[in-house]
């Protein structure tokens, strides 16, 4: 059945609008950071299906990737008690196996998978390949937890100038080829710096930055990079969430024009935050 005139011309402007983002982003770059929760969720379809479409837009998504709650989970079956220390995994060498085994194997091979369910072309690979995030012991106490010394993204963007998205493990490598567990965020917002991206995207379990815990009507819609920092110096900005601002205050400190924290499991997050001048969760902005 054919619309009515009123609505033809109303789904006419919202494709003419949505049509105008798409050419805008076309050929540019936009890192995106998937969490342990988002992949942990029932339904990541929408999300990957999401990505595929970015890639058929002519947009280059790059994905980057942790699996805290899966490696939390081998580690309880062989017996082995998680410790963390301000937020970070412990990781002795034992942990360490375990780490490269879900994060360079389960589940980045799961994204791979799914992005090609959903009739895209991936490509998994892990940090330490091409030498992408190149890193040093941070702490003793830590064991094998690293910090990115240096990011070589010219793997990443032959992947990605090829027609694949490149699906990229947080695991770095060091001088003596040591391999390190890395924080997600942190390489995430690390290679988006390093590409040069027009956009970092960090998917998670919430809406975004509250300036009120548990008040869904406090979410900031954007967040300039001095009053994030005042936030986490005031305690608004808390715990888990550190690691995901300061990223991307890291990330826009490189020139990024703009980091977002959006809802994984919200459906089309990704596209709305992308395509929209409204967006559905927090954009971080320089100063």
């Amino acid at each position: 059945m054919a619309l009515q005139t009123h609505d033809a011309i109303d789904l006419g402007g919202s494709l003419a609008r949505a049509l105008q983002y798409v050419n805008a982003w076309k050929g540019k770059t936009v890192v995106v950071k998937f969490g342990g929760s988002v992949m942990s969720a029932d339904d990541q379809g929408t999300v990957v299906g999401d990505l595929v479409l970015l890639k058929g837009a002519g947009v280059h998504p790059v994905v980057v990737h942790g699996g805290g709650p899966e490696i939390t989970r081998l580690l309880e079956r062989l017996g082995k008690k998680s410790r963390f220390v301000n937020g970070l995994r412990v990781t002795d060498e034992d942990t360490m196996e375990v780490v490269e085994m879900v994060l360079a194997g389960r589940a980045n091979k799961a994204l791979v998978s799914l992005i090609s369910k959903a009739g895209g072309s991936a490509v998994g690979i892990s940090g330490k390949d091409g030498r992408v995030f190149q890193a040093h012991r941070l702490a003793p106490e830590l064991g094998q937890v690293g910090e990115i010394d240096a990011v070589d993204t010219s793997l990443v963007t032959v992947l990605s100038q090829a027609g694949y998205i490149p699906v990229v493990a947080s695991i770095g490598i060091g001088a003596e080829s040591e391999t390190y567990n890395l924080n997600a965020d942190h390489a995430a917002g690390a290679l988006a710096a390093a590409m040069g991206a027009s956009k970092f995207i960090l998917m998670t379990d919430v809406r975004g930055v509250y300036r009120g815990q548990n008040d869904a009507a406090s979410l900031l819609s954007i967040l300039r990079a001095r009053e994030a920092t005042e936030l986490i110096r005031e305690g608004v900005i808390s715990r888990g969430m550190i690691p995901k601002v300061q990223a991307c205050l890291d990330a826009i400190a490189s020139g990024v024009p703009t980091a977002h924290i959006v809802s994984g499991i919200l459906p089309h997050a990704l596209l709305v935050e992308l395509f929209t001048q409204e967006g559905v969760g927090t954009m971080i902005v320089p100063d």
